[in-house]
């Protein structure tokens, strides 16, 4: 299997914090977070890597080079215009080839065990299966049935769409391991997103199924939330990179 890091976005919400330095390039208690990232791979026996690059992106290449020193080997995709969460999937069929493709979102801090969740996925058969964790407030909404099949996925709900969520609503975590075939569903349209795009419309359709979240993930999109994540390494939460 190999892996696709998405890095291509600004960081907006973190203000003066990505001002100079590319979200995934953040020290996180000394590391960039993108190290923490690749180090996880290399821990669950996933060198190959690929990286978009938009914002800042020569900082990110520069950092991790030809990937050697992360036990990685890593491809660049440089995009002049971001393509979308999906339209970067897309755009690497290459890269992917037959195989499944495991997909990670740049600005998550991540511990947790890949080979369950690659394992989970083969087992069931699935299309794609995607990393799903508990959250009252977030821009999706998860419906698993007894078996862990999703069959709903509602992304940026309206309040009168779905029913008020509570802390056991499932949430998309930004991890998903997905087969070519459910690639080969990606609309050609750009910019195409995996939740809007592809889940949400194929979730009934497809065999998706959930993996819920077992370890630590933090998805570092406000000053609030990367000081969160700085505090789980220095207590330990986390492994560090080396």
């Amino acid at each position: 299997m190999r892996a696709l890091i998405l890095c291509g976005g600004r960081g907006t919400r973190l203000g003066a914090l990505t001002a100079d330095t590319p979200k995934p390039l953040l020290p996180i208690d000394g590391e960039p977070l993108l190290g923490y990232t690749l180090a996880l791979l290399a821990r669950s026996g996933i060198p190959e890597v690929a990286i978009n690059l938009h914002h800042l992106g020569s900082r990110i290449e520069s950092y991790v080079g030809s990937g050697a020193r992360f036990g990685a080997a890593v491809t660049y995709a440089c995009e002049e215009s971001l393509l979308g969460t999906a339209g970067t999937v897309r755009s690497l069929s290459g890269f992917f080839g037959e195989d499944d493709g495991l997909v990670l979102y740049g600005d998550l801090l991540l511990d947790v065990d890949l080979g369950a969740m690659t394992a989970r996925h083969r087992a069931c058969g699935a299309s794609g299966t995607l990393m799903l964790h508990r959250r009252a407030r977030s821009n999706s909404r998860v419906t698993m049935d007894s078996t862990d099949r999703i069959i709903s996925f509602l992304e940026r709900p309206s309040d009168s769409a779905s029913p008020t969520p509570t802390s056991d609503t499932w949430v998309n975590s930004g991890v998903a391991i997905l087969s070519r075939g459910l690639r080969d569903r990606i609309p050609s349209t750009l910019p195409c997103d995996l939740p809007r795009d592809l889940y949400a419309p194929l979730a009934d359709r497809e065999r998706l199924f959930g993996f819920p979240l077992s370890g630590y993930r933090c998805a570092i999109d406000s000053p609030a939330r990367y000081e969160e994540a700085c505090q789980a390494v220095r207590e330990g939460r986390v492994r560090r990179p080396w």
